[in-house]
């Protein structure tokens, strides 16, 4: 008989039925029989990824961090690519996974998360550090599928100053470890400190990736499960605006809609055989 080797899940099997489960435990909590009575869905996702139920203030700071990926709007590329999906008439499955796709890479994907979270690795909060790395050439690693990033992880390539909600959420999260007996969010509140001089250093903008770095190093998690939360995290902006765009069809769809002022209407078939 084969085994399924994991330490996140356990079951037991109906004694009637052993296709069926009869309890399940994650990281030794009863799932059905007491997480599901006692836990908030941001709770069980980081006892999920962590193995260990969270504190009160860990999980408000998970939850404001799910709230500010959890829609990027239609601007963003991956929410646009579940869009062209959903007004085409794609299935459920297709349009997220090409929010998915877009939504991976080393620019304003999943990626960069992982880089920035890289980068919180290498220098913490020493200034200077982050300083020197900023500054410098962003390599390429031959043996990576990946490109070399075009501009610092965490940071808005196209930005002229720092938007607004990225503001906000680094304020609100960052506020969130003040007045309480451990400081949840030591990460949070040294980049809201330290965001101009990580600003001047960089030439660019703090971005929401850049806020969402620190946020998970102060949660504890690691930059492979940073990455993996931020392709989670934003899927139900992709889901919503995917459906939205389908129930509105592809000639109210806002882009790359053709208008052609001369248009000369269906081909007339009705004599092509005349020439033979």
């Amino acid at each position: 008989m084969e085994t399924i080797h994991t330490r996140i899940w356990q079951e037991e099997a109906e004694p009637d039925n052993s296709f069926a489960a009869a309890t399940c435990h994650c990281h030794g909590y009863d799932v059905y029989g007491d997480l599901l009575v006692h836990a908030s869905w941001i709770e069980y996702l980081f006892l999920l990824f962590r193995g260990e139920a969270p504190s009160t203030q860990q999980a408000r700071l998970l939850e404001g961090l799910a709230i500010a990926l959890a829609n990027p709007g239609p601007r963003d590329a991956a929410v646009h690519a579940a869009m062209c999906g959903g007004v085409g008439g794609s299935t459920s499955a297709s349009c997220l996974m090409a929010a998915l796709a877009v939504g991976a890479g080393a620019s304003g994907g999943a990626r960069e998360m992982r880089l920035a979270m890289e980068d919180w690795l290498a220098c913490g909060t020493d200034l200077a550090l982050w300083q020197t790395g900023l500054a410098a050439n962003p390599v390429a690693d031959p043996a990576d599928v990946w490109p070399a990033p075009g501009h610092p992880a965490g940071f808005d390539p196209h930005g002229v100053r720092c938007a607004t909600p990225v503001r906000q959420t680094l304020a609100y999260l960052a506020g969130l470890g003040y007045g309480t007996a451990q400081d949840c969010a030591p990460s949070l509140a040294w980049l809201q400190a330290n965001r101009a001089s990580l600003e001047s250093a960089a030439g660019l903008p703090l971005a929401m990736h850049g806020v969402a770095a620190a946020a998970l190093r102060d949660l504890g998690f690691s930059p492979a499960q940073g990455e993996m939360l931020h392709l989670l995290l934003r899927l139900p902006g992709a889901a919503v605006h995917a459906l939205e765009q389908k129930d509105y069809g592809h000639k109210n769809f806002p882009f790359f809609r053709i208008e052609l002022e001369n248009d000369p209407g269906p081909a007339n078939t009705s004599h092509a055989g005349d020439a033979a």
